[in-house]
Formats: C-alpha cells, sequence, structure tokens
C-alpha cells in the first residue's frame, strides 16, 4: 500500500496521484491540510525521507513569511513543530510505501523510483 500525503489544489499532487494510479499502485489518500501529522509523525517521515524539516518547507507560503521563518535558526523539533501547528508549509506530495521509502514527489521520476 502507498499513501499520500496530497493536497487536490496542488496540480503535482493530482500528477503524482494520477501517476500512482496509473502504475497499478493502491494509494491510501491523506488530505494532510485536513488532517495534519503530529510532530511524531512529521519527524518519522522525514527520517524516512532522509531530509530536515527546512527541506520540506515551502518558504514561498506566505504563512512562511507571516512566521519570519527565512532566516531563522530553529532547532528540528521546532520546525517539526511548526510544520505541524502549519500544515500548508509542508511541501506536496510525500509519497509513502509500506517497505518504508518514501519521496517528496514532485515529479513523475520520484514517482518512479518507489515502483522499482
Amino acid at each position: 500500500m502507498t499513501t499520500v500525503w496530497h493536497n487536490p489544489r496542488c496540480s503535482k499532487s493530482r500528477n503524482a496521484l494520477c501517476a500512482l494510479t496509473d502504475f497499478g499502485q493502491d494509494v491510501v489518500v491523506r488530505r494532510y491540510l485536513d488532517d495534519p501529522p503530529t510532530a511524531e509523525e512529521l519527524s518519522e517521515v522525514l527520517d524516512r525521507l532522509g531530509m530536515e524539516p527546512w527541506d520540506i518547507t515551502r518558504m514561498g507560503e506566505t504563512r512562511a513569511k507571516e512566521l519570519g521563518l527565512a532566516g531563522k535558526e530553529h532547532d528540528r523539533e521546532e520546525w517539526i513543530a511548526i510544520l505541524a501547528a502549519n500544515p500548508v508549509l509542508i511541501q506536496r506530495p510525500i509519497v509513502l510505501t509500506d517497505d518504508g521509502r518514501a519521496v517528496v514527489a514532485r515529479d513523475e521520476e520520484a514517482v518512479k523510483s518507489l515502483l522499482g
């Protein structure tokens, strides 16, 4: 089973979801803006991605500017708490597989990397 943290308003998220279903994947859609991940879930997903929270933060979002995140120093836990409280800042889509793999699927190549 594959889980997609999905925002239906995002074309890259819609494209990734279509690509996964086109490749015959059974997909669970998590509309993460409606069902935000907890700080613990974010930490686990970041570990699976091999990334840090600032790597998946959408710094161009209005909310990031309102919070003054650009150039601010936060430790990992602070960043995770900010993302958990403001899921609009989470890069999308994030695709998770049952075997522990994960990717920020901004393009079809990223999606294909999970299918091999």
